[in-house]
């Protein structure tokens, strides 16, 4: 078991990298084709006039757990909630975000969720009095954030019938029905690119001039914004 293992590390050479931000949940395997979608979409947002920050999550070291003091959900205001958390990173991220009328987010399904490190994000970056406000634990939330339109890349292996039928697609749930409208975004579109083992060079090719009409079908020049 234990050569079996080291013969699928040296296989896969799992590194991992996450983009996400007004880019916009990575792995590298060998050709990234998230590193690709991320930095498509970049160029075509800054073709199209847009400023964008672009946050990797790994190479700033983001820390995904959740803080004793950071365990909490209602009644913050903005400044409560950025004073409560001491990482400059996570305050930075809170910042960025407050400020952003755009998301892009990329990442694999992992297990049917966002990648841990993606995951920690949301629990520490979309808190009350950045993302939302809730008066009371039984209330209805209040969305703060000034973001119009959110779009969502994910790689996965699962077949479209198999994710939908057996498992609900549950990417679509987490993103589309429970996180960005308890934020308050308005409108959300999220793109899948599959199977990715195995897939063709020119099938690639494809899914970045995809990335490219998504990206400018979502968010629309800055000129007439």
């Amino acid at each position: 078991l234990a050569r079996r293992v080291d013969r699928i590390k040296r296989r896969f050479d799992c590194r991992p990298v996450l983009q996400h931000g007004l880019k916009p949940p990575l792995p590298q395997i060998r050709f990234n084709i998230r590193s690709r979608v991320s930095e498509r979409a970049c160029s075509t947002l800054r073709a199209a006039g847009h400023d964008v920050v672009h946050r990797d999550l790994y190479r700033d070291q983001f820390e995904p757990r959740l803080s004793p003091d950071e365990a909490y959900s209602i009644g913050d205001t903005l400044e409560d909630a950025l004073a409560r958390s001491t990482d400059p990173v996570v305050q930075q991220y809170r910042d960025d975000l407050r400020i952003a009328d755009g998301l892009l987010v990329v990442h694999p399904n992992w297990w049917g969720k966002p990648p841990a490190i993606l995951a920690g994000w949301i629990d520490r970056v979309l808190v009350p009095g950045v993302a939302y406000r809730l008066e009371c634990a039984d209330g209805q939330p209040e969305g703060l954030l000034a973001i119009h339109d959110a779009l969502i890349f994910n790689t996965s292996d699962t077949p479209a019938d198999r994710e939908s039928e057996q498992f609900g697609d549950p990417l679509e749930l987490i993103w589309g029905r429970c996180v960005l409208p308890f934020c308050g975004v308005k409108r959300y579109k999220r793109e899948i690119f599959r199977p990715v083992v195995g897939s063709p060079a020119d099938e690639r090719i494809k899914w970045l001039d995809r990335v490219e009409n998504c990206v400018l079908s979502v968010f629309r020049a800055a000129s007439h914004t």
